[in-house]
């Protein structure tokens, strides 16, 4: 039975999705404000937290904050009635697996969440059995799931590992959005999509001290992964 962290501040709402995902076999522990779901995630393991946005005490941003640095590899969802670009940015940037707007159907969100967590289990399947990669000037270690540069050790989460090396086995080659979304996300869709951009952001900044490495883009069709000799 998965177990399901749910951060929502309105006690009827959370009632009714608690037993509605009852339903579906997942094991579901409510907390009605971000200071109580943080003090429960300390204290017990979860294979995917669901937090509204606007809580008392603590609103769900700065809990999935906090969340990320006890677990960064926690799959999480955002629950919002606000229909903001700049809230979906944040939660973007936050490495959210989903954002969903209210009302929604229960079963959607059931649906979602099943597509997360198996995505979530394909993750390590994308790892390479080599324990360590030289990439330029930086040694992957694929084990620790880090990347080192002189003294310098940056730690990846496994959406990350997964993704550089998926880049490495590729490298010079142009490959299309596409294929990455469906080998390191599970999907193609919008939101996969804006979160990938995310995660290219931060390997671009992981790899910024060696000049020979790069991630070009090809306006909407792919990316190429560039190490000069």
């Amino acid at each position: 039975m998965k177990k399901i962290l749910l951060a929502e501040d309105d006690a009827d709402f959370a009632s009714v999705l608690k037993q509605y995902l009852e339903l579906y076999q997942y094991e579901i522990t409510w907390a009605e404000n971000g200071e109580e779901a943080l003090r429960i995630f300390q204290i017990e393991s979860f294979d995917i937290c669901v937090f509204d946005v606007m809580m008392p005490k603590m609103d769900g941003f700065t809990l999935a904050e906090k969340i990320i640095k006890i677990n960064p590899e926690v799959p999480f969802v955002f629950l919002t009635a606000r229909k903001l670009k700049e809230d979906k940015i944040i939660g973007l940037k936050l490495g959210a697996d989903d954002y969903i707007v209210k009302p929604f159907e229960a079963d959607e969100l059931v649906l979602r969440l099943n597509n997360i967590l198996k995505r979530s289990k394909q993750k390590q399947a994308h790892l390479p059995i080599i324990e360590e990669l030289e990439i330029g000037a930086y040694s992957f270690d694929t084990k620790r799931l880090c990347l080192k540069n002189n003294s310098v050790t940056q730690q990846l989460t496994e959406k990350e590992a997964a993704l550089i090396h998926f880049f490495f086995i590729h490298k010079n080659q142009m490959v299309k959005r596409e294929q990455i979304l469906k080998t390191i996300w599970g999907s193609d869709d919008f939101f996969s999509g804006r979160s990938m951009d995310v995660y290219i952001s931060k390997i671009r900044k992981y790899f910024k001290d060696d000049s020979r490495i790069s991630i070009e883009s090809v306006r909407n069709i792919g990316l190429e992964f560039k190490i000069e000799n």
